[in-house]
């Protein structure tokens, strides 16, 4: 059944645009610009109510965001910001949402991600704090849980076109997916290549090609040139979007300022440690209700992803190994008495895998034809190449192995030529969420009260482009420390801590003011 027949039509038909309708991309029987003001996938008034209470929720366990409401809600300094982002479209990033547009920004939105989109979320942040499903008053979402690739891009390409072909002014990203798309488009553009599917070396990529080049046909060679001298910025939320930046300014090639929210401590600590340390067991518990005490578990990278994992599992009383690239990481983790090991050394006996390093290829179509009958293999990094999905596939395609369905998004995958399973025969493993972020395709996410933290970031960052992108140049900033312990200070009453205050003697003594910040820049906590 095509995406066309089982979400609901726009309330209001086509938007109005001088352009002519557009072709279908690809098979999701979607208009290329399609002009609807969402697509969700259940617009019902009892999942918009559901998704709403949710919000009022999750609101109250993110002082944060509170907090910037009430300061600059009056004023509304992203008053005139076109802001598309793609994120996660969770509740908590609801509530993200609405603290934009409370801001006077406006807003279209997209997931990062083809399973961790919460439909009563996406519905509710379309219908509004105050609208209807036959009246919505709030944000166009393009997002639903379990797009194709396909889907998937053709619902990035909606949250950039802006009716009328305005675009965005700035950008929220996760994963560098957005931004990347723009630059790839004028990159091409610029040269005068004409896209095609061909040129992508996996699957995805010749999806996003197919994209491009059917933009280039319907939209002409100025498309994204003209989109990306529109934007004035982007603030990056993860460790892998951090590093597509970062390759674009060492290679000159950035078209406008970003600032790095990922390494902001109260974004790359709360977020990366304290947010996997709650939501990994929640994942693994909600597709597998496999007890994890006792359990040998290896985490794959023991960055602060890796580390929020392990903490994760050793509340759980699990037996925790790591594997590392990093010797620095490597002896962080002996010091907290964990063992450092090498995947090929351990993979026999290891009954969970959890990749945790932004890198791919980690765990190989060869090492899981050599797992324990049942090891549960997930990925808590970012996209879906740290496990070998794309080998996996092939070998399914060959007949080697199968893939059932348990429930979405927990696959078992049986291998047929192996002899270490049941009765001598073949043995199988659990993939979970196709290999993509466990903790959003099997689970919620992060807690509303980490996520406050990051998406405060990200508000005082879209705030600080708007204001004054052009002073940074093409280049990539992080957000200066004492914004960074403003953002720890919002979220202290949650939790009745008090601070001890310096004396102006004391603050003299270490060299600091009184109302910090405390820190270099180049602490590390």
């Amino acid at each position: 059944m095509s995406i066309a027949s089982r979400l609901p039509a726009s309330p209001s038909g086509k938007a109005s645009s001088s352009h002519p309708v557009s072709r279908s991309f690809l098979d999701t029987n979607l208009p290329l610009f399609d002009g609807s003001p969402y697509r969700v996938a259940d617009f019902s008034p009892k999942t918009i109510r559901f998704g709403r209470k949710e919000l009022e929720l999750a609101l109250h366990e993110m002082p944060g965001l509170q907090s910037l409401r009430k300061q600059y809600g009056g004023n509304k300094p992203l008053a005139g910001a076109r802001i598309t982002g793609s994120l996660h479209m969770t509740v908590q990033t609801g509530v993200l949402i609405e603290t934009l547009t409370a801001l006077g920004a406006e807003v279209r939105w997209t997931s990062c991600n083809i399973f961790s989109t919460q439909d009563h979320a996406a519905a509710a942040v379309v219908a509004g704090p105050t609208g209807t499903a036959d009246k919505p008053s709030g944000t166009p979402v393009f997002a639903w849980k379990g797009e194709t690739l396909a889907e998937y891009w053709w619902c990035t390409l909606q949250a950039l076109a802006w009716p009328d072909d305005e675009g965005p002014t700035l950008l929220v990203d996760d994963g560098g997916d957005v931004t990347g798309l723009v630059h790839l488009g004028a990159d091409l553009e610029a040269r005068g290549v004409l896209p095609d599917a061909s040129m992508g070396s996996h699957e995805e990529e010749k999806v996003v090609h197919a994209l491009l080049r059917d933009v280039r046909e319907e939209r002409g060679d100025q498309y994204f040139t003209r989109m990306a001298a529109r934007i004035r910025g982007v603030s990056e939320e993860t460790t892998a979007g951090i590093h597509r930046l970062n390759q674009l300014v060492k290679a000159g090639s950035l078209r406008f300022p970003a600032i790095n929210v990922n390494d902001s401590v109260t974004k790359s600590k709360f977020d990366n440690i304290y947010g996997c340390r709650h939501s990994l067991v929640d994942a693994i518990n909600r597709a597998t209700d496999v007890l994890l005490s006792g359990k040998r578990a290896l985490v794959v990278g023991y960055g602060d992803v890796g580390k929020g994992s392990v903490q994760s599992l050793v509340g759980q009383h699990a037996r925790v190994a790591v594997a590392e690239i990093d010797p620095i990481c490597a002896l962080q983790a002996c010091m907290a008495g964990l063992d450092v090991v090498r995947i090929d050394d351990v993979v026999e006996n290891t009954d969970l895998f959890v990749t945790a390093t932004g890198n791919a290829h980690i765990i190989r179509a060869e090492h899981m034809k050599r797992m324990k009958h049942n090891a549960i293999v997930c990925n808590i990094g970012h996209f879906d190449t740290e496990i070998d999905m794309a080998g996996l596939e092939a070998m399914r395609r060959r007949g080697e192995v199968e893939k059932i369905e348990i429930k979405p998004q927990v696959h078992e995958w049986k291998f047929r030529d192996t002899r270490h399973g049941p009765d001598g025969k073949g043995h199988s493993i659990l993939v979970l969420a196709e290999g993509r972020l466990v903790n959003l395709g099997c689970a919620t996410g992060h807690p509303s009260l980490v996520m406050s933290a990051s998406f405060t970031n990200q508000v005082i960052a879209q705030m600080d482009l708007h204001l004054r992108a052009e002073s940074y140049g093409r280049t990539m900033v992080t957000l200066p420390k004492h914004l960074d312990e403003h953002v720890a200070r919002l979220h202290l009453d949650a939790f009745g801590a008090k601070l001890t205050v310096l004396t102006e003697e004391q603050a003299k003594y270490i060299g600091v003011e009184v109302e910090g910040p405390y820190k270099s820049e180049q602490y590390r906590y």
